[in-house]
């Protein structure tokens, strides 16, 4: 394809359109981000900062909206699909290097996964896939500036998402046992490489070593551990999310080119379509070592769930792999079907994430983007809520939601995770009081926790009782249950 980064930008602002005029509802991982960028901080939860970051900058401008939770995601998606364009290229013919970018979308948890409800997982796949190009050009021409893009890279990454460590590791490892990636590794300039991640990655790490114990409790509550009798299931698990991740990509792939990828590259092939040779190595012995990892976690590690998004930034550089493998398929007969596959499959999820609601609400099963966002606005301004008093939700996702609605107004969850419902509530009431304004307590009554209300109604005015509203969903069926809400304004005393 002719000119990509226009083509690719028009997609980016697709995807950006269609997702801010499906839903003013936000799913997880976006309210999660809606409620952390409303302060600065060296941490979040279980993950680095990074993220959290660039959603606060971007707020700054666009304002806490969906439109900037869409423009940060898809911005980041492009970044991924642009720099492993360009590793590519700096290693195969232009028809192969579109094809080891463009066809990541055939990677069912970036192609289809991260366009619904991921983040961290977003940026450190652009990031990983930043590292690639950093290290490929570093190789071709180690230049003082190369080595500080690398470190840049490395430092961003461990800002990202903490698994980008095995990423490293493993690219590390895999490029010290080739020795011309590794001449170029152990040179003068890998101090800069190094000194540039380090200031990076410093602040992030001193705060980290004051909250190890938190946020590692946090991230090994994710992974599923069974001491005994667990290691079939979680070699069995394994095996399944592999052919999740990359069957898709693999039978089409193969499909396509058929009995060319049997074929080894000629001996006096043309040097246009020959990678550099220690590409091969470098990327067969990578993915090996990612394999192996897995592999020991659970065998050593007892580790018996993995998830596709795991997976996602560490092998998101299987196309490029395969096409250093075969670059001779740069002129094989199928060419267009691959290209018309990789196009396919990008249309196909583009449309599906446009019908997602609709087809959760015919089936009876409404979700997140089914939330009636904008008619609950609707009936608090009527309720007489100013849009600037603090909202104290039940749920995150319900926070977030009217964070976006509401800019102006600080937005708190006491959900019963963190602390008791009633201390959490009395400390937002009294933060209230103190800047002298009034407040929103709101829930949904489908993500209630049990006796939430009975826990709040013990710290709130004598005489309170919630009102409750019954919307109708979006993209449901006519006569389905709506939507109930309850929710208790106090305005600003005097």
């Amino acid at each position: 394809m002719r000119r990509p980064l226009p083509w690719l930008l028009a997609w980016a602002a697709a995807h950006v359109a269609l997702r801010v005029a499906l839903s003013s509802a936000l799913r997880w991982d976006e309210a999660e981000q809606t409620l952390w960028s409303q302060h600065l901080a060296w941490g979040y939860g279980a993950q680095p900062p990074l993220y959290t970051w660039l959603q606060w900058g971007l707020n700054a401008v666009l304002g806490p909206s969906v439109l900037s939770l869409a423009v940060l995601k898809h911005l980041l998606l492009a970044l991924t699909y642009l720099f492993m364009g360009l590793a590519a290229r700096a290693l195969l013919p232009p028809r192969t290097a579109w094809w080891a970018a463009a066809s990541m979308v055939m990677l069912p948890a970036l192609g289809w996964s991260s366009l619904h409800d991921q983040t961290h997982t977003v940026l450190v796949t652009a990031v990983t896939a930043g590292t690639w190009w950093a290290l490929i050009g570093l190789v071709q021409s180690p230049r003082p500036a190369r080595y500080a893009l690398l470190g840049f890279m490395l430092g961003l990454g461990m800002l990202s998402k903490y698994n980008f460590a095995l990423c490293a590791a493993t690219l590390g490892l895999a490029a010290l046992s080739v020795p011309a990636t590794r001449a170029v590794l152990l040179a003068r300039g890998l101090w800069i490489t190094a000194a540039v991640a380090l200031a990076l990655v410093l602040p992030h790490a001193l705060w980290l070593a004051d909250h190890w114990l938190a946020t590692a409790v946090a991230i090994t509550d994710k992974l599923e551990v069974r001491p005994a009798g667990g290691r079939i299931d979680g070699l069995g698990e394994l095996l399944v999310t592999l052919l999740a991740t990359l069957l898709l990509w693999t039978l089409l792939a193969a499909w396509a080119f058929r009995g060319a990828w049997l074929r080894a590259l000629s001996a006096g092939a043309a040097p246009s379509t020959s990678a550099a040779p220690w590409a091969k190595p470098l990327l067969a012995r990578y993915l090996a070592g990612v394999l192996a990892v897995f592999v020991g976690m659970v065998l050593f590690g007892h580790v018996t769930e993995f998830k596709e998004h795991w997976l996602q930034p560490l092998f998101c550089v299987w196309p490029l792999a395969a096409f250093v493998w075969r670059p001779q398929l740069e002129s094989a007969p199928g060419g267009r079907r691959f290209t018309g596959a990789v196009l396919g499959v990008a249309l196909l999820f583009f449309l599906a994430t446009a019908a997602y609601p609709w087809v959760a609400g015919w089936r009876g099963r409404p979700g997140e983007l089914n939330q009636p966002i904008r008619a609950l606005t609707e009936q608090l301004r009527a309720a007489g809520y100013d849009g600037r008093s603090p909202v104290i939700a039940a749920d995150h996702m319900l926070a977030g939601a009217l964070r976006t609605r509401f800019a102006a107004a600080p937005a708190a969850v006491c959900d019963g995770d963190a602390q008791p419902v009633a201390a959490c509530v009395a400390r937002q009431l009294a933060a209230a009081r103190a800047a002298g304004g009034g407040w929103l307590l709101i829930s949904r009554d489908d993500r209630l926790p049990t006796g939430w209300w009975a826990d709040a109604q013990t710290v709130l005015p004598a005489g309170s009782a919630p009102r409750v509203l019954a919307l109708p969903r979006r993209y449901v069926p006519e006569g389905s249950a709506p939507a109930y809400y309850r929710f208790i304004w106090f305005p600003r005393e005097g």
